[in-house]
């Protein structure tokens, strides 16, 4: 890998500290689980996309000129489902993006597939198009469990496009997987998990299956079958059981479980997304895309703010195509929303968070935290590893409820 990227000093992670995600929302069909904004249409409009997606960069940087001085160090274009745009549409997004914005030599730029939009032809484009790490949405190689989640592809062409990738000439691929889905049992997670992993990805994420019915932004058809009962989810004590048998199989084939979800071979963490996980900023474009920037100066307490694009693609477009900010909402945020999201967040990587020194940054007291984590190392879900606070397998399962505590 030519750029392994600046090192966040507060966890050692090798992350982009200024990203780009570009989000493409059409799609062949909806799974019943997405809450993500798509549109399922007959016709994608792909070059008045790519050109809305340049327009609202346009705007985004008259009206923040200070960020034309920035350097990317990661794009990301996830969806929706970005292997239906054509490569010479994406190969305009990205020239754009690298007429307007500076690009690290070698930054990772990362394209989701779906492996029933996967042609040699089209993987060619993309790397032509610059595009050097592609991640495919896998999620099982059981068709039962395909069917349940609503996905179009088969297990055999999940793996067929992972060889289609491997002969465009792509050096770096990862794939998602899903687990703890309704009628799945741990033999066949584990399955899922020693298939992929004996293909010989550098990158696999593996996301257990949950549907947050209180807080979904949009009830999905999935959130939905739950509330009448139709399907069940399995018990979280077999969860944690696929989560183990999984973690071993990809430890068995050198993939090191990284963060929470995912496991790398050593040097092929997702730098994009490690992002996220230390508190980077990221520049968002297209339709229902989330950004954040800090508007702090350096050495003072950091604050920003996050901003939601609409999520209907035509207004969208319309919004981008008139020189307007597409967005729905815009939220400050304080130093202390940003330390909870930073601490919450470097919890979720294996190599943990220097906590004192993030309290410091972000200006909260350190002390009353010190009895909890004093707790947690004694019941075995956390460990001091010098100045940084890591979370055990057995903390890493219960993230959730650690951060709470902390926070």
């Amino acid at each position: 890998m030519d750029f392994a990227g600046p090192i966040d000093p507060l966890t050692g992670t090798a992350a982009a500290r200024f990203g780009l995600y570009v989000h493409f929302p059409y799609c062949l069909s909806k799974c019943p689980y997405c809450d993500f904004a798509v549109a399922v249409v007959r016709q994608v409009p792909e070059e008045r996309y790519a050109r809305a997606v340049l327009a609202e960069l346009d705007t985004r940087l008259a009206a923040e000129p200070s960020l034309r001085g920035r350097t990317l160090e990661s794009i990301f274009l996830g969806g929706g489902t970005p292997s239906l745009w054509h490569p010479r549409w994406v190969a305009l997004v990205l020239e754009g993006v690298a007429a307007r914005l500076k690009v690290a030599p070698g930054a990772e730029i990362s394209l989701e597939g779906n492996p029933s939009v996967a042609d040699a032809e089209r993987f060619a484009g993309y790397r032509a198009a610059g595009v050097n790490r592609v991640s495919l949405g896998v999620q099982s190689f059981e068709d039962s469990l395909l069917k349940a989640l609503g996905r179009e592809h088969t297990g055999p062409e999940a793996v067929a496009a992972y060889e289609t990738a491997r002969r465009a000439g792509f050096d770096v691929v990862s794939m998602d997987f899903i687990y703890g889905v309704h009628g799945q049992t741990r033999a066949q997670a584990e399955s899922d998990a020693r298939r992929a992993a004996a293909l010989g990805p550098e990158h696999l994420s593996t996301y257990a299956l949950t549907v947050d019915r209180e807080s979904l932004a949009v009830a999905t058809p999935l959130s939905r079958q739950l509330d009448k009962g139709e399907v069940v989810l399995p018990p979280d004590e077999e969860v944690v059981e696929m989560t183990k048998a999984i973690r071993d199989a990809y430890g068995e084939h050198g993939l090191a479980r990284y963060e929470i979800s995912n496991h790398a071979r050593p040097g092929y963490g997702s730098r994009h997304n490690a992002l996220y996980w230390t508190g980077g900023e990221y520049l968002a474009l297209g339709v229902g895309a989330t950004g954040m920037l800090l508007t702090s100066a350096p050495g003072e307490r950091p604050s920003g703010y996050r901003y939601v694009n609409l999520r209907g693609s035509d207004a969208y477009m319309r919004a981008a195509e008139e020189g307007m900010l597409p967005e729905s909402s815009r939220e400050e945020l304080s130093p202390l929303e940003l330390f909870e999201e930073r601490l919450a967040m470097g919890l979720r990587l294996r190599s943990g968070v220097d906590w004192e020194a993030v309290c410091t940054r972000y200006g909260q007291d350190p002390e009353p935290r010190r009895k909890e984590i004093a707790r947690l190392v004694q019941h075995g879900l956390a460990r001091l590893d010098g100045p940084r606070l890591v979370l055990t397998e057995a903390g890493a399962d219960v993230h959730s409820a650690i951060s709470a505590r902390l926070l």
